[in-house]
């Protein structure tokens, strides 16, 4: 008899990832309420930090380094939390399986910090503070498009294996129907976002970072490439 499968197969660095997640918001929980709002202030990626308020804001000059990485950890609810640890299940197990856990890491916290200056740059000077995981993971779709549309299933139907399909050049990608259309899906998406103040946080002033994504995703669909270190397998076939 096989061994069984495990119902979840997630790689190692989405469970980490996912974990450190959780706990953050588990700890915010917590808190007495002062203390967690001090801490999540400190932690949040708050434009007005670089145009002279930086030392009244929780974390002071130094959060207006380390807010680029910390922003990504926490998060405005636990609805906020499951929705991005769903959308990086789907995505990020994908790229995870293609690169060492060092590079995914590295990889989509450069798509996080790309996304925080894409924020910056629309919402200088503003107050609300951003949080959450969505421009790394926004990187980490962008990622998966460059070789989930470019594989045959098995010859049973099975799931293809996509830590060895060759990754597609940024042109293939952006020559590919299946792609344009599930980016052009992505962007109404996040323009209907955008323009009805949709949110996923637990305050009534809370919006969709949707410039965030839009910029972790450019950054993921253009710098992959040199993360990805995958190598084609003998049963993987590219769609023609």
């Amino acid at each position: 008899m096989s061994a069984r499968e495990p119902i979840l197969n997630v790689p190692r660095a989405v469970t980490l990832a996912a974990g450190l997640m959780v706990a953050v918001q588990v700890a915010m929980s917590v808190l007495p309420f002062d203390t967690g709002v001090r801490v999540f202030l400190t932690l949040a990626m708050i434009p007005a930090r670089y145009t002279g308020g930086g030392a009244e804001i929780p974390g002071g000059y130094i959060a207006a380094i380390t807010s680029f990485v910390t922003y990504m950890i926490v998060h405005g609810g636990w609805l906020h939390l499951l929705v991005n640890v769903l959308w990086m299940l789907a995505f990020g197990t994908a790229v995870a399986r293609r690169v060492p856990l060092s590079s995914f890491f590295a990889f989509s916290i450069l798509c996080g910090i790309a996304g925080a200056l894409t924020h910056l740059v629309f919402h200088w000077g503003d107050m609300a503070p951003m949080v959450g995981a969505s421009a790394a993971i926004s990187g980490q779709m962008a990622a998966a498009l460059r070789f989930i549309f470019f594989a045959r299933s098995g010859p049973h139907g099975e799931i293809p294996d996509f830590a060895h399909v060759p990754l597609a050049s940024l042109s293939e990608t952006l020559r590919s129907g299946k792609v344009m259309g599930f980016i052009v899906f992505w962007l109404v998406l996040n323009a209907y976002f955008g323009m009805t103040s949709m949110s996923f946080g637990t305050g009534p002033d809370s919006e969709i970072a949707w410039e965030a994504h839009i910029g972790g995703f450019l950054c993921g669909l253009l710098v992959f490439g040199y993360f990805d270190r995958a190598r084609s397998g003998p049963d993987v076939e590219r769609v023609r």
